[in-house]
Protein backbone atom coordinates (compact mmCIF):
# COMPACT_ATOMS: atom_id res chain seq x y z
CA UNK A 1 0.00 0.00 0.00
CA UNK A 2 1.50 2.97 -1.42
CA UNK A 3 1.11 6.49 0.29
CA UNK A 4 0.88 9.50 -1.66
CA UNK A 5 3.65 12.22 0.39
CA UNK A 6 3.89 15.41 -0.99
CA UNK A 7 7.67 16.18 -1.29
CA UNK A 8 8.79 19.73 -0.36
CA UNK A 9 10.96 21.78 -2.82
CA UNK A 10 13.62 21.38 -0.05
CA UNK A 11 14.93 18.22 1.54
CA UNK A 12 15.35 18.02 4.77
CA UNK A 13 19.07 18.12 4.12
CA UNK A 14 19.00 21.12 2.06
CA UNK A 15 16.89 23.07 5.03
CA UNK A 16 19.79 23.00 7.21
CA UNK A 17 22.18 23.87 5.41
CA UNK A 18 19.88 27.44 4.03
CA UNK A 19 19.44 28.24 7.92
CA UNK A 20 23.33 28.59 7.80
CA UNK A 21 24.17 30.63 4.83
CA UNK A 22 21.65 33.27 6.05
CA UNK A 23 22.69 33.25 10.17
CA UNK A 24 26.31 33.90 8.12
CA UNK A 25 24.50 36.46 6.12
CA UNK A 26 22.67 38.04 8.91
CA UNK A 27 26.16 38.13 10.93
CA UNK A 28 27.93 39.54 8.38
CA UNK A 29 25.52 42.10 8.21
CA UNK A 30 25.34 42.98 11.51
CA UNK A 31 28.98 43.38 11.75
CA UNK A 32 29.43 45.61 8.87
CA UNK A 33 26.83 47.95 9.97
CA UNK A 34 28.50 48.73 13.29
CA UNK A 35 31.16 51.91 13.44
CA UNK A 36 34.17 50.33 14.28
CA UNK A 37 34.32 52.82 17.33
CA UNK A 38 36.56 50.69 19.24
CA UNK A 39 39.27 50.70 16.78
CA UNK A 40 38.29 54.38 16.17
CA UNK A 41 39.76 54.77 19.91
CA UNK A 42 42.75 52.72 19.76
CA UNK A 43 43.80 54.53 16.58
CA UNK A 44 43.73 57.77 17.96
CA UNK A 45 45.68 56.85 21.34
CA UNK A 46 48.87 55.14 18.91
CA UNK A 47 48.52 58.29 16.53
CA UNK A 48 48.67 60.58 19.93
CA UNK A 49 51.51 58.35 21.16
CA UNK A 50 53.41 58.54 18.23
CA UNK A 51 53.33 62.25 18.26
CA UNK A 52 53.95 62.73 21.93
CA UNK A 53 57.27 60.01 20.82
CA UNK A 54 58.42 62.56 18.78
CA UNK A 55 57.67 60.74 14.74
CA UNK A 56 56.83 64.15 13.21
CA UNK A 57 60.41 65.01 14.06
CA UNK A 58 62.18 61.50 14.26
CA UNK A 59 59.92 58.99 11.42
CA UNK A 60 58.13 61.86 9.45
CA UNK A 61 56.86 59.86 6.80
CA UNK A 62 55.27 56.81 8.51
CA UNK A 63 53.53 59.77 10.74
CA UNK A 64 52.50 61.45 7.48
CA UNK A 65 51.05 58.14 6.34
CA UNK A 66 49.35 57.33 9.51
CA UNK A 67 47.80 61.01 9.68
CA UNK A 68 46.81 60.50 5.91
CA UNK A 69 45.01 57.11 6.54
CA UNK A 70 43.69 58.11 9.48
CA UNK A 71 41.96 61.26 7.89
CA UNK A 72 40.38 59.02 5.54
CA UNK A 73 39.04 56.83 7.93
CA UNK A 74 37.54 59.64 9.25
CA UNK A 75 35.77 60.58 6.41
CA UNK A 76 34.76 56.86 5.63
CA UNK A 77 33.06 56.67 9.00
CA UNK A 78 31.31 60.15 8.11
CA UNK A 79 30.16 57.81 5.02
CA UNK A 80 29.06 54.91 6.97
CA UNK A 81 31.36 53.50 5.03
CA UNK A 82 32.25 51.60 8.13
CA UNK A 83 34.45 48.20 6.69
CA UNK A 84 36.25 51.05 5.03
CA UNK A 85 36.96 52.93 8.58
CA UNK A 86 37.48 50.63 10.04
CA UNK A 87 40.19 49.04 7.81
CA UNK A 88 41.63 52.35 7.24
CA UNK A 89 42.18 53.24 11.05
CA UNK A 90 44.10 49.46 11.30
CA UNK A 91 46.30 50.93 9.10
CA UNK A 92 46.65 53.72 10.72
CA UNK A 93 47.02 52.53 13.82
CA UNK A 94 50.03 50.20 12.64
CA UNK A 95 51.66 53.57 10.24
CA UNK A 96 51.57 55.57 13.79
CA UNK A 97 52.73 52.58 15.70
CA UNK A 98 56.04 52.05 13.41
CA UNK A 99 56.01 55.50 13.34
CA UNK A 100 56.31 55.72 17.35
CA UNK A 101 59.15 52.96 17.16
CA UNK A 102 61.35 54.50 14.44
CA UNK A 103 61.02 57.79 16.73
CA UNK A 104 62.37 55.88 20.31
CA UNK A 105 64.66 54.26 18.74
CA UNK A 106 66.52 57.41 16.68
CA UNK A 107 66.30 59.07 19.93
CA UNK A 108 67.98 55.86 21.90
CA UNK A 109 70.71 56.76 18.92
CA UNK A 110 71.17 59.93 19.58
CA UNK A 111 71.33 59.51 23.57
CA UNK A 112 73.89 56.69 22.87
CA UNK A 113 76.28 59.35 20.81
CA UNK A 114 75.62 61.94 23.26
CA UNK A 115 77.28 59.41 25.91
CA UNK A 116 79.88 58.28 23.56
CA UNK A 117 80.83 61.80 22.95
CA UNK A 118 80.67 62.43 26.13
CA UNK A 119 82.86 59.52 27.52
CA UNK A 120 85.80 60.52 24.56
CA UNK A 121 85.49 64.29 25.90
CA UNK A 122 86.76 62.41 29.24
CA UNK A 123 89.11 60.53 27.89
CA UNK A 124 90.85 63.45 26.24
CA UNK A 125 90.50 65.75 29.50
CA UNK A 126 92.07 62.47 31.62
CA UNK A 127 95.43 62.71 29.08
CA UNK A 128 95.61 66.40 29.05
CA UNK A 129 95.94 65.90 32.72
CA UNK A 130 98.51 63.01 32.81
CA UNK A 131 100.50 64.76 30.55
CA UNK A 132 100.99 68.09 32.60
CA UNK A 133 102.08 66.17 35.25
Amino acid sequence: MKMNTIESPLSRFQLPKLAAVALGGLLLVGCAGNPPNEQFAVTESAVRSAMSAGATQYAPVDMRAAQEKWKQAELAMQKENYDEARRLAQQAEWDARVAERKAQAAKAQKAVEEAQKGIQELREESMRGLQQQ
